[in-house]
């Protein structure tokens, strides 16, 4: 089994980066077969075909017809994973509450390899329905151009910041992204001097949101709370106060449940 590394840096095993590839290219390609995959990784097509068997025969895909895709075994470990986090757990609840006095989306969002990752979404009464929606549970977001992950971004170490940059880039979704490295460090101390963060049609034009950071205990970031909607719906005192407020305070209810179930 060939191992694989940056000189002085961790081995790792170079069939188990390729099976990660593998999987990302079924779920890019939303399943794959084996002359899709030999092209997509550049491999023969004996070789994929051994990669696409050796994880069907693990349980992580199915074949249908002449296409693999994920297995259910995903969804069983996604929720293990998801239960196992303090903030799904204790967030889970006030982010209804905060869709219920929004009537607009809530999200809990937590960073991982320099990305936001949606834990748990909740519609509203009169948030806008879409595919927008139901793909953003289902992807990575760059932390810069939405609320929630500037709110991350923000309560993170300034060392952390510049690297998650260095990986990920400023890509710009919109012309109002913030694609200027020294800008965005200035809109980051702007948002911890106020608690929360705005995301005014950075990620989607006519969409607008309002985060605020999660800490535990110690102090480290767990994610953030955020509130989402359309331009209409979200603008003056709305935008400015309300909303932020109500986002804020759900934001330190989640803090205090954490904190008083890691001491107990």
């Amino acid at each position: 089994m060939k191992q694989t590394g940056q000189k002085g840096g961790p081995r790792t095993l170079k069939t188990v980066t390729t099976a990660s590839r593998v999987l990302d290219a079924v779920k890019d390609c939303d399943g794959i077969g084996v002359s899709e995959l030999s092209d997509y990784l550049d491999i023969s097509k004996s070789t994929a075909y051994i990669h696409l068997r050796t994880l069907e025969e693990n349980g992580l895909l199915v074949q249908r017809g002449d296409r693999y895709r994920f297995a259910f075994k995903f969804t069983v470990l996604g929720e293990y994973a998801r239960n196992q986090s303090p903030l799904y757990r204790y967030g889970k609840p006030e982010v209804e509450k905060l869709a219920a006095e929004t009537d607009q989306y809530t999200h809990i969002v937590t960073e991982e390899n320099g990305y936001g990752v949606n834990l748990y979404q909740v519609k509203g009464d009169t948030s806008v329905d879409g595919e927008y929606q139901t793909e953003k549970v289902q992807s990575q977001d760059h932390l810069h151009y939405t609320a929630s992950g500037k709110a991350i971004l923000a309560a993170l170490p300034d060392e952390r910041v510049e690297k998650i940059i260095e990986q990920r880039g400023l890509p710009a979704q919109t012309k109002a992204t913030i694609t200027d490295r020294e800008a965005l460090f200035d809109e980051l101390e702007q948002i911890r001097e106020r608690g929360y963060a705005y995301n005014d049609e950075e990620e989607i034009r006519g969409f607008r949101a309002i985060g605020a950071p999660i800490e535990d205990p110690s102090g480290q970031v767990l994610g953030s709370v955020s509130v989402s909607g359309p331009t209409s719906l979200l603008q003056g005192e709305q935008f400015q106060e309300h909303v932020p407020k109500l986002v804020t305070q759900s934001a330190n209810v989640i803090e205090v449940n954490i904190n008083m179930n890691a001491q107990s």
